[in-house]
Protein backbone atom coordinates (compact mmCIF):
# COMPACT_ATOMS: atom_id res chain seq x y z
CA UNK A 1 0.00 0.00 0.00
CA UNK A 2 2.96 2.58 0.80
CA UNK A 3 4.42 1.57 -2.52
CA UNK A 4 0.82 2.03 -4.10
CA UNK A 5 0.90 6.03 -2.32
CA UNK A 6 4.30 6.42 -3.58
CA UNK A 7 3.93 5.40 -7.26
CA UNK A 8 0.28 7.98 -7.14
CA UNK A 9 2.17 10.69 -5.25
CA UNK A 10 5.14 10.95 -8.35
CA UNK A 11 2.55 10.24 -11.03
CA UNK A 12 1.08 13.27 -9.21
CA UNK A 13 4.07 14.93 -9.67
CA UNK A 14 4.99 14.50 -13.33
CA UNK A 15 1.50 15.17 -14.15
CA UNK A 16 1.90 18.82 -12.34
CA UNK A 17 5.48 19.43 -13.77
CA UNK A 18 3.60 18.66 -17.65
CA UNK A 19 0.66 21.23 -16.68
CA UNK A 20 3.06 23.76 -15.99
CA UNK A 21 5.41 23.27 -18.65
CA UNK A 22 2.90 25.06 -21.61
CA UNK A 23 1.29 28.53 -22.12
CA UNK A 24 -1.12 29.06 -19.14
CA UNK A 25 0.35 27.04 -16.66
CA UNK A 26 3.44 29.17 -14.64
CA UNK A 27 3.97 27.15 -11.60
CA UNK A 28 7.56 26.74 -12.99
CA UNK A 29 8.45 30.39 -12.46
CA UNK A 30 10.85 30.87 -10.23
CA UNK A 31 12.78 33.69 -8.77
CA UNK A 32 15.93 31.64 -8.43
CA UNK A 33 16.19 30.07 -12.04
CA UNK A 34 19.00 31.59 -12.72
CA UNK A 35 21.01 30.96 -9.61
CA UNK A 36 23.08 27.99 -10.69
CA UNK A 37 22.88 28.52 -14.68
CA UNK A 38 23.96 32.68 -14.49
CA UNK A 39 24.12 34.37 -11.31
CA UNK A 40 25.61 37.28 -13.04
CA UNK A 41 22.49 37.68 -14.70
CA UNK A 42 20.36 40.08 -13.09
CA UNK A 43 23.74 42.27 -12.16
CA UNK A 44 24.58 42.44 -15.88
CA UNK A 45 20.76 44.04 -16.32
CA UNK A 46 21.22 46.47 -13.97
CA UNK A 47 24.42 47.57 -15.19
CA UNK A 48 23.80 47.80 -18.85
CA UNK A 49 20.20 49.77 -17.52
CA UNK A 50 22.12 52.50 -15.59
CA UNK A 51 24.13 53.11 -18.52
CA UNK A 52 21.80 53.87 -20.80
CA UNK A 53 19.04 56.29 -18.52
CA UNK A 54 22.17 57.96 -17.56
CA UNK A 55 22.51 58.58 -21.69
CA UNK A 56 18.52 58.61 -21.88
CA UNK A 57 16.42 59.81 -19.71
CA UNK A 58 13.49 58.42 -21.69
CA UNK A 59 14.78 54.69 -21.21
CA UNK A 60 13.03 53.74 -17.94
CA UNK A 61 9.85 54.25 -18.86
CA UNK A 62 10.39 52.65 -22.69
CA UNK A 63 11.82 49.35 -20.99
CA UNK A 64 8.62 49.33 -18.72
CA UNK A 65 6.32 49.87 -21.71
CA UNK A 66 8.23 46.99 -23.51
CA UNK A 67 7.15 44.41 -21.37
CA UNK A 68 4.02 45.39 -20.80
CA UNK A 69 3.04 45.57 -24.56
CA UNK A 70 4.73 41.83 -24.40
CA UNK A 71 2.61 40.56 -22.18
CA UNK A 72 -0.83 41.93 -23.55
CA UNK A 73 -0.28 39.89 -26.97
CA UNK A 74 -0.06 36.31 -26.30
CA UNK A 75 1.77 36.43 -23.21
CA UNK A 76 4.92 37.41 -21.58
CA UNK A 77 6.71 35.54 -24.18
CA UNK A 78 9.40 38.69 -25.83
CA UNK A 79 7.37 37.96 -29.35
CA UNK A 80 7.19 42.03 -29.45
CA UNK A 81 11.18 41.92 -29.90
CA UNK A 82 10.94 39.81 -33.25
CA UNK A 83 12.07 41.97 -36.38
CA UNK A 84 10.23 40.89 -39.80
CA UNK A 85 6.93 41.96 -41.80
CA UNK A 86 4.56 40.48 -39.42
CA UNK A 87 6.44 41.78 -36.35
CA UNK A 88 4.24 43.31 -33.51
CA UNK A 89 6.24 46.52 -33.68
CA UNK A 90 4.51 47.29 -36.96
CA UNK A 91 0.88 47.44 -34.91
CA UNK A 92 -0.89 50.52 -34.63
CA UNK A 93 -0.10 50.52 -30.85
CA UNK A 94 3.31 50.10 -31.39
CA UNK A 95 5.28 51.60 -34.63
CA UNK A 96 6.90 54.68 -34.25
CA UNK A 97 6.35 54.27 -30.45
CA UNK A 98 8.20 51.67 -28.76
CA UNK A 99 11.25 52.34 -27.71
CA UNK A 100 14.41 50.77 -26.55
CA UNK A 101 15.18 47.66 -28.43
CA UNK A 102 18.92 48.83 -28.60
CA UNK A 103 18.94 48.44 -25.14
CA UNK A 104 17.60 45.11 -24.60
CA UNK A 105 20.33 43.79 -27.51
CA UNK A 106 23.03 45.21 -25.49
CA UNK A 107 21.36 42.61 -22.17
CA UNK A 108 21.30 40.28 -24.34
CA UNK A 109 24.96 40.16 -26.15
CA UNK A 110 26.30 40.70 -22.75
CA UNK A 111 24.53 37.86 -20.90
CA UNK A 112 25.19 35.75 -23.90
CA UNK A 113 29.19 36.50 -23.87
CA UNK A 114 29.22 35.33 -19.86
CA UNK A 115 25.99 32.87 -20.07
CA UNK A 116 25.46 31.58 -23.25
CA UNK A 117 21.87 30.35 -24.46
CA UNK A 118 20.58 30.58 -20.67
CA UNK A 119 18.48 33.73 -20.37
CA UNK A 120 15.63 33.87 -22.52
CA UNK A 121 14.46 37.58 -23.87
CA UNK A 122 11.13 37.12 -22.12
CA UNK A 123 12.94 37.32 -19.08
CA UNK A 124 15.04 39.87 -19.59
CA UNK A 125 12.49 42.60 -20.52
CA UNK A 126 11.28 41.05 -17.02
CA UNK A 127 14.37 42.25 -15.12
CA UNK A 128 14.48 45.33 -17.20
CA UNK A 129 11.53 46.97 -16.34
CA UNK A 130 11.14 45.68 -12.68
CA UNK A 131 14.91 47.29 -12.56
CA UNK A 132 13.71 50.70 -14.44
CA UNK A 133 11.12 50.83 -11.88
CA UNK A 134 13.78 50.68 -8.89
CA UNK A 135 16.18 52.77 -10.47
CA UNK A 136 13.62 55.61 -10.90
CA UNK A 137 12.69 55.58 -6.99
CA UNK A 138 9.51 52.82 -7.53
CA UNK A 139 9.21 49.89 -5.47
CA UNK A 140 11.30 46.65 -6.09
CA UNK A 141 9.74 42.87 -6.03
CA UNK A 142 10.83 39.66 -6.63
CA UNK A 143 10.46 38.76 -10.28
CA UNK A 144 9.21 34.81 -11.32
CA UNK A 145 11.63 33.34 -14.07
CA UNK A 146 12.21 30.70 -16.53
CA UNK A 147 9.82 31.79 -19.44
CA UNK A 148 11.04 30.86 -23.05
CA UNK A 149 10.80 33.08 -26.08
CA UNK A 150 8.35 32.90 -29.08
CA UNK A 151 9.15 31.78 -32.41
CA UNK A 152 5.96 33.84 -33.50
CA UNK A 153 4.64 37.25 -33.06
CA UNK A 154 1.37 38.19 -33.49
CA UNK A 155 0.65 41.37 -35.12
CA UNK A 156 -3.69 41.30 -35.17
CA UNK A 157 -3.26 40.49 -31.13
CA UNK A 158 -0.92 43.72 -30.64
CA UNK A 159 -3.56 45.61 -32.99
CA UNK A 160 -6.69 44.29 -30.56
CA UNK A 161 -5.33 43.39 -27.39
CA UNK A 162 -3.07 46.59 -26.44
CA UNK A 163 -5.41 49.22 -24.56
CA UNK A 164 -6.18 52.08 -26.58
CA UNK A 165 -4.89 56.10 -25.58
CA UNK A 166 -7.71 56.90 -26.17
CA UNK A 167 -10.06 53.88 -24.49
CA UNK A 168 -13.29 54.06 -22.05
CA UNK A 169 -12.92 53.28 -19.01
CA UNK A 170 -15.27 50.40 -19.95
CA UNK A 171 -12.74 49.45 -22.89
CA UNK A 172 -9.60 49.39 -20.12
CA UNK A 173 -11.48 47.08 -17.96
CA UNK A 174 -12.58 44.24 -20.63
CA UNK A 175 -9.13 44.43 -22.21
CA UNK A 176 -7.47 43.77 -18.81
CA UNK A 177 -9.86 41.46 -17.78
CA UNK A 178 -9.05 39.49 -21.18
CA UNK A 179 -5.61 38.94 -19.46
CA UNK A 180 -6.63 37.79 -16.11
CA UNK A 181 -6.35 41.27 -14.42
CA UNK A 182 -9.10 43.60 -12.88
CA UNK A 183 -9.38 47.10 -11.69
CA UNK A 184 -6.87 47.27 -9.20
CA UNK A 185 -4.52 45.73 -11.61
CA UNK A 186 -5.64 48.28 -14.29
CA UNK A 187 -5.48 51.53 -11.67
CA UNK A 188 -2.36 50.26 -10.57
CA UNK A 189 -0.40 49.86 -13.51
CA UNK A 190 -1.20 52.83 -15.53
CA UNK A 191 0.41 54.18 -12.46
CA UNK A 192 3.43 53.98 -14.57
CA UNK A 193 2.47 56.70 -16.32
CA UNK A 194 4.26 59.04 -13.76
CA UNK A 195 7.42 58.31 -15.50
CA UNK A 196 7.77 58.32 -19.46
CA UNK A 197 6.09 60.87 -21.85
CA UNK A 198 3.51 60.40 -25.01
CA UNK A 199 3.48 61.46 -28.13
CA UNK A 200 0.76 64.27 -29.19
CA UNK A 201 -0.75 61.32 -31.78
CA UNK A 202 -2.03 60.12 -28.79
CA UNK A 203 -3.82 63.09 -27.29
CA UNK A 204 -4.27 65.50 -29.84
CA UNK A 205 -8.05 65.01 -30.37
CA UNK A 206 -8.94 66.16 -26.63
CA UNK A 207 -7.33 69.34 -27.58
CA UNK A 208 -9.17 70.48 -30.96
CA UNK A 209 -12.35 70.47 -32.41
CA UNK A 210 -14.56 68.94 -29.82
CA UNK A 211 -12.16 70.45 -26.74
CA UNK A 212 -12.20 68.01 -23.66
CA UNK A 213 -13.97 69.80 -20.97
CA UNK A 214 -12.28 67.89 -17.99
CA UNK A 215 -8.76 69.35 -18.61
CA UNK A 216 -7.70 71.74 -16.31
CA UNK A 217 -7.64 75.09 -18.11
CA UNK A 218 -3.87 76.06 -17.92
CA UNK A 219 -2.76 72.78 -18.40
CA UNK A 220 -4.70 72.39 -21.57
CA UNK A 221 -3.27 75.87 -23.09
CA UNK A 222 0.11 74.73 -21.80
CA UNK A 223 -0.35 71.09 -24.16
CA UNK A 224 -1.83 73.26 -27.69
CA UNK A 225 1.72 75.26 -27.39
CA UNK A 226 3.02 71.74 -27.95
CA UNK A 227 1.13 70.29 -29.98
CA UNK A 228 0.03 72.46 -32.80
CA UNK A 229 -3.60 71.63 -34.68
CA UNK A 230 -1.73 70.39 -37.88
CA UNK A 231 0.82 68.70 -37.71
CA UNK A 232 3.11 67.67 -34.59
CA UNK A 233 1.92 64.62 -34.29
CA UNK A 234 5.74 63.50 -32.99
CA UNK A 235 6.24 66.12 -30.68
CA UNK A 236 5.70 64.57 -26.93
CA UNK A 237 4.88 65.63 -23.78
CA UNK A 238 5.08 64.42 -20.28
CA UNK A 239 2.82 61.79 -18.62
CA UNK A 240 3.40 63.18 -15.57
CA UNK A 241 4.62 66.90 -16.00
CA UNK A 242 5.41 67.49 -12.25
CA UNK A 243 8.15 64.71 -11.57
CA UNK A 244 8.29 62.73 -15.53
CA UNK A 245 11.81 60.78 -14.07
CA UNK A 246 11.05 60.29 -10.68
CA UNK A 247 8.17 56.92 -10.04
CA UNK A 248 5.67 57.99 -7.63
CA UNK A 249 2.35 58.91 -6.96
CA UNK A 250 2.01 62.20 -8.81
CA UNK A 251 0.39 60.60 -11.76
CA UNK A 252 -2.76 60.31 -9.72
CA UNK A 253 -2.56 63.48 -7.66
CA UNK A 254 -2.52 65.39 -11.05
CA UNK A 255 -5.57 63.28 -12.19
CA UNK A 256 -7.93 64.60 -9.37
CA UNK A 257 -6.31 68.09 -10.53
CA UNK A 258 -7.88 67.72 -14.44
CA UNK A 259 -4.17 67.03 -15.42
CA UNK A 260 -4.11 63.73 -17.09
CA UNK A 261 -2.64 63.49 -20.32
CA UNK A 262 -4.21 60.55 -22.25
CA UNK A 263 -8.13 59.78 -22.17
CA UNK A 264 -7.29 56.39 -20.82
CA UNK A 265 -5.91 58.32 -17.93
CA UNK A 266 -8.21 60.52 -17.34
CA UNK A 267 -11.41 58.22 -17.37
CA UNK A 268 -9.86 56.27 -14.67
CA UNK A 269 -11.69 59.21 -12.60
CA UNK A 270 -14.03 60.05 -14.91
CA UNK A 271 -15.68 57.37 -16.51
CA UNK A 272 -18.36 56.03 -13.49
CA UNK A 273 -16.47 52.94 -12.40
CA UNK A 274 -16.60 53.35 -9.01
CA UNK A 275 -13.66 50.86 -8.08
CA UNK A 276 -10.98 52.99 -10.37
CA UNK A 277 -12.58 56.23 -8.78
CA UNK A 278 -11.84 54.94 -5.41
CA UNK A 279 -8.29 53.96 -6.15
CA UNK A 280 -6.96 56.82 -8.00
CA UNK A 281 -8.08 58.99 -4.75
CA UNK A 282 -6.36 56.23 -2.44
CA UNK A 283 -2.91 56.14 -4.76
CA UNK A 284 -3.46 59.90 -4.91
CA UNK A 285 -3.36 59.95 -1.06
CA UNK A 286 -1.00 56.82 -0.04
CA UNK A 287 2.10 56.32 -2.25
CA UNK A 288 3.09 53.37 -0.25
CA UNK A 289 0.16 51.70 -1.07
CA UNK A 290 0.36 52.32 -4.67
CA UNK A 291 4.09 51.16 -4.78
CA UNK A 292 2.62 48.12 -2.96
CA UNK A 293 -0.79 47.63 -5.63
CA UNK A 294 1.74 47.95 -8.22
CA UNK A 295 4.68 45.54 -7.67
CA UNK A 296 1.59 42.99 -6.98
CA UNK A 297 -0.01 43.89 -10.23
CA UNK A 298 3.38 43.44 -11.97
CA UNK A 299 4.08 39.83 -10.81
CA UNK A 300 0.62 39.18 -11.81
CA UNK A 301 1.05 40.49 -15.52
CA UNK A 302 4.36 39.16 -15.49
CA UNK A 303 2.68 35.54 -15.14
CA UNK A 304 0.19 35.83 -18.26
CA UNK A 305 0.75 32.79 -20.40
CA UNK A 306 4.31 32.30 -20.10
CA UNK A 307 5.89 29.65 -22.30
CA UNK A 308 7.80 27.07 -20.19
CA UNK A 309 10.00 24.49 -20.75
CA UNK A 310 9.55 22.29 -23.62
CA UNK A 311 7.46 24.97 -25.14
CA UNK A 312 9.25 27.85 -26.64
CA UNK A 313 13.06 28.68 -27.06
CA UNK A 314 15.96 30.64 -25.63
CA UNK A 315 17.09 33.05 -28.87
CA UNK A 316 20.56 33.77 -29.11
CA UNK A 317 19.49 37.08 -30.87
CA UNK A 318 16.01 38.95 -29.30
CA UNK A 319 15.11 40.23 -33.31
CA UNK A 320 14.78 36.49 -34.43
CA UNK A 321 14.25 33.40 -33.80
CA UNK A 322 17.15 30.21 -33.74
CA UNK A 323 17.56 28.95 -37.28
Amino acid sequence: MASLRLILALVAVAVASLSASGRGGNTGLSPGFYDLSCPQANGIIMSVLEKAIANDSRAAASLLRLHFHDCFVQGCDASVLLDGGASEKNSGPNKNSLRGFQVIDEMKAKLEHVCPHTVSCADILALAARDSVILSGGPHWEVALGRRDSRTANLTKANSDIPAPNSTVQALVAKFKRQGLHEQDLVALSGGHTIGVARCATFKQRLYNKADVTLERSYYNGLKTVCPKVGGDSNVSPLDFSSPRRFDNTYFKLLLEGRGLLTSDEVLLTGNVRKTVDLVKSYAENEALFFHHFAKSMVKMGRISPLLGAHGEIRNNCRKINS
